[in-house]
């Protein structure tokens, strides 16, 4: 059975990535408007009425402007654990009709035939998880606000065939930037965000021929370009004397507009 993996949006103005089959489908996170994930849904010939769910990472805005109408309109459940579910009813008048999901931590559950964990990750919001996901002998991670790889998301990213990791900020755009000192700190601080060397380096230390998609995701909008963050990967790749073979195909996901659908077979 084929899988699709598409980014719908990616980056602090919005973040939301479908996963799905010849069946069914999900979201993880829906930090466009709703109107938006519909319409691009609908460009790739994907209905509404085949996606089962949305998976919410953290209550920021850039993960959850469109769950309003989603869930209203749609109807569309959300699974989320407890305390990112009370986060969010703080940010977002949801309907009263609306269905959200607690789900564990580190334990399996699942939606629409997909084996979802969520594990959780460093960033600053009273709780964020990245998702790993496995559908056949298919795994996804998805691992997008995060200030340093800690050992909880770790073995999840290290096992992927298909691995959404952030790679926000070149360091010296950010350091040389207009972003006043506090934000810089923040965004740098082990509870911020992951920084083009960050994930080059880990992915240089625990790539393997399982990991055979790469998508760089959640790029600065000021901080970052596409160009950089692929030229400190392979820089750090070509330090490290890692030759890539073809087995490993490397995107940068694109901040406002859908990217290519990515097929996993197996």
């Amino acid at each position: 059975m084929d899988l699709n993996f598409c980014s719908l949006s990616s980056g602090s103005s919005g973040n939301c990535y479908y996963l799905g089959n010849e069946f069914h489908g999900i979201l993880i996170d829906a930090g466009i408007p709703g109107t938006s994930v519909r319409k691009f849904l609908e460009k790739m010939n994907i209905s509404m009425k085949t996606i089962m769910g949305i998976l919410i990472t953290h209550e920021h805005i850039d993960h959850i402007r469109g769950l309003e109408l989603l869930t209203r309109k749609f109807s569309l459940p959300v699974f989320t654990t407890r305390k990112i579910r009370s986060s969010i009813l703080q940010f977002q008048n949801l309907a009263p009709s609306a269905t959200i999901v607690e789900i564990p931590l580190k334990k399996k559950f699942n939606v629409a035939g997909f084996e979802i964990e969520a594990f959780p990750v460093c960033h600053d919001a009273p709780e964020t998880i990245g998702f790993h996901i496995s559908a056949g002998h298919k795994k996804i991670t998805i691992a997008t606000d995060l200030g340093h790889i800690c050992e909880n998301a770790a073995p999840y990213i290290k096992t992927a065939n298909l691995l959404v990791i952030e790679s926000n900020y070149d360091e010296q755009m950010l350091v040389n930037g207009q972003y006043p000192y506090f934000l810089k700190k923040r965004i740098r601080s082990d509870h911020g965000h992951l920084g083009n060397h960050q994930a080059s380096s880990f992915l240089a230390e625990n790539i393997s021929d399982n990991l055979t998609h790469i998508c760089l995701a959640h790029l600065s909008k000021n901080n970052n370009t596409p160009e950089k963050a692929l030229e400190t990967l392979y820089k750090t790749f070509s330090e490290k004397g890692i030759v890539l073979n073809g087995k490993q195909l490397i995107s940068v996901l694109d901040r406002d507009i859908p990217g290519c659908m990515i097929k996993l077979t197996g």
